[in-house]
Formats: structure tokens, sequence, C-alpha cells
């Protein structure tokens, strides 16, 4: 199976508490991973294995991945290996010298920003320690990133309390090479409890996304995903070092990869490299990215 593209979730602990959050993986936590995370000689033996399988490109996530702390070294040694390299974070912990221990190993860094307003900010848990990142913080985050040679992304998901907002002169600031926006998705097990006052329709999402589209004519790369879209459309590794799918609603999980390979692992879920594809998945990652 092609497989270009993965997401390593490989740190269940977050500093935030987003309320609609899709991969909480306290399943994961609590049935065979009391610490939220794989040991560090493991998590670099899964990013050896994926780049042996072929994987152009990793993406680590979390959970909060700069909390991981040997995110760097798993970064360089995906580098090493050929990979393309992104994080996606929520920024809090991207100090000047924290973007510098990572830049040279670092193509993407996507930011998760769902809205500027505090008030929503607050309502959706997007918060540490019930302290936002204000609308001049994440600019300044922003151009930390590009001063560093490294690529913006933007995330945003798209829910029933910034759907009303108009975030397109932030985005003009920002000037990310790619703002990809998701329409809230409910999991079954990760935020059933907690997502159902957050949900919108696929035509309150495509309203949004015609809010903002005039933004493509001035360079701005946009990537829209409603649920379909999403749905077994990526693939993605849980902090336990196993693939996982969305398809049925919940997350399915495959066995670890570190025991049966990443082959006989992938065989275990459900991707559709054609769904992959007509999401926009296939960019020019490696042509965008610093070449180093």
């Amino acid at each position: 199976m092609n497989i270009p593209s993965v997401n390593f979730h490989l740190w269940q602990p977050c500093n935030m508490r987003c309320k609609f959050c899709f991969a909480t993986f306290l399943d994961v936590k609590q049935s065979v991973l009391p610490k939220g995370h794989l040991p560090k000689e493991q998590t670099i033996q899964v990013v050896g294995q994926l780049a042996k399988a072929g994987v152009k490109k990793i993406t680590f996530v979390g959970g909060e991945p700069t909390l991981c702390p040997w995110l760097s070294q798993l970064l360089q040694t995906a580098k090493q290996l050929g990979m393309t390299t992104m994080i996606v974070t929520n920024g809090s912990r991207l100090t000047p010298e924290y973007l510098d221990t990572i830049q040279p190993h670092t193509d993407w860094i996507a930011l998760s920003i769902d809205s500027v307003n505090a008030e929503t900010q607050l309502t959706i848990g997007r918060a540490v320690s019930g302290k936002i990142i204000p609308e001049e913080g994440y600019e300044h985050i922003a151009q930390m990133i590009k001063d560093r040679n490294i690529c913006l992304k933007v995330n945003t998901v798209v829910n029933r309390f910034n759907l009303a907002e108009d975030m397109s002169q932030f985005i003009v600031r920002l000037q990310p090479e790619r703002w990809k926006l998701f329409q809230v998705l409910p999991i079954e097990g990760q935020n059933c409890g907690t997502v159902a006052p957050f949900l919108i329709s696929d035509e309150e999402f495509k309203q949004f996304v015609k809010r903002h589209i005039h933004l493509e004519q001035i360079g701005i790369a946009m990537q829209p995903e409603d649920n379909d879209a999403m749905t077994g459309s990526y693939v993605m590794i849980d902090p336990a070092g196993r693939f996982f799918d969305n398809v049925s609603g919940e997350l399915t999980y495959s066995r670890p990869i570190l025991e049966v390979g990443v082959k006989a692992a992938l065989e275990d879920i459900c991707f559709d490299y054609s769904k992959f594809v007509a999401r926009g998945g296939n960019y020019a990652w490696q042509n965008e990215a610093k070449m180093s």
C-alpha cells in the first residue's frame, strides 16, 4: 500500500483541554500505555521502520508533541532518513530557544488556531491553565517560525463557537503556506462526552469556508476538510505505536508496528488512498519545504 504521509500521535499528554479533541487517547492510556507514550528508543524505532517502508513525510502530533523531551531527536532521525518533517502544536511552548533547537530538522510547523477571540478560546478549552494565546501572540509565534525558514501551516477546527467569525485579516497577517479547515469531528470514545455543543452541519461548514474563499485569490492555499473527507483518508499512529483509523466512528487500532512490522500492521486498518489524494494530502510538501 502506498503510504506517502503519516501522522504519529506520539504523546498523549497535552497542556490544553480542547473539548472537541478527537484524539484524547484516554482509552490507550487506561488500557495499554499508562504513561501515555512509548519509551524514547521505541519511538525512534517506529520512525526508522516508517522510513524503511517508504514514508516520505512524517507529522508529529499529540496531545502536545512539544511536551516530548526527545522530539528534536525524532525530527533529526526522520530528517536523516530522508523524510519531510512537520509538527502540529498549539504553539504555547514555542520559544526562540526551542525553535532554534528544532530548526535544523524541521520543515513545517502547523499551529492549531481556532479563534483569536479570547472568550471563544476559553469556551473551547484552547488555553493553558486558563491562559490563552492572544492574537498578537500568534502573530509573534508565526513570525519566529518564518524567521527560521520553517514553513508555516495553520489548522483551524470549525465549530459552533467560532462559526460566525471572519479570520481573513488575521490569516492574511500570518501568511501561512497552507490553511487547513476541519469540520469538528465526533469520535466515540474520544470526545463523545464533550463534543455535542460544538457540532455543526455540513452546510454550516461550507458557509465558513465560503466566507474565506477569497483568500485563495491572494495566494493563501486553503484546504477544507468536512467529516467525510477526514474519514479513512489519514494514516495515523497512536501513542502506543499502532496504526489506527476512524472509519467506524470510533478509533480502531492495529497490532503494534514494532511487533509485526509496518506492512502487517497497516493491513489491520482502513486507509483509502483515493480519499487521501482527493482531500489534497499529496501536495508538494518537499518542494515547498526547505531542503536541509
